[in-house]
């Protein structure tokens, strides 16, 4: 313990970046525990939305919407995810799948919605590029008004 403590105050900056490392690693393993937030691939979606009338939520903004979105998506831009929760109130008893990009502003999203009350709340890991890199069908055009 003492060649420890011994090295950690002689290389105080390899310590820090190695504690820096493990904490980020230790949230990835356990930050859906602690969130309640699952991460889902786009197959285990796929699943969610046929068998238990999931309903996703593309949090990603209107240009970027009509280049490419999921069938049936609800399409509400996170900058306005906050002022139109109205909208999802009727889905509330469904799974809700946020969508963006990649994969981070729909884990804002999902955070939004949990403070909502929302409880079966999942992010689409690796977002709408995983969904294509899945081979799974988008389909192009501006969100419906």
């Amino acid at each position: 313990m003492e060649q420890f403590i011994e090295f950690a105050g002689n290389h105080t900056s390899l310590f820090l970046g190695f504690s820096v490392v493990s904490g980020l690693l230790v949230w990835s393993l356990l930050g859906d525990q602690i969130t309640g937030i699952t991460s889902l691939l786009p197959q285990e979606a796929t699943l969610l939305i046929n068998h238990e009338d999931a309903v996703i939520l593309d949090v990603r903004e209107a240009k970027e919407y009509a280049q490419g979105h999921v069938l049936n998506s609800v399409h509400i831009p996170l900058s306005t995810l906050s002022n139109k929760m109205g909208l999802l109130k009727k889905y509330k008893e469904h799974p809700i799948i946020a969508s963006c990009m990649s994969g981070g502003r729909s884990g804002q999203a999902c955070r939004i919605l949990k403070k909502e009350g929302f409880e079966k709340v999942h992010n689409l890991k690796g977002g709408i590029v995983a969904w294509q890199n899945a081979n799974l069908p988008l389909i192009k055009g501006s969100p419906k008004k």
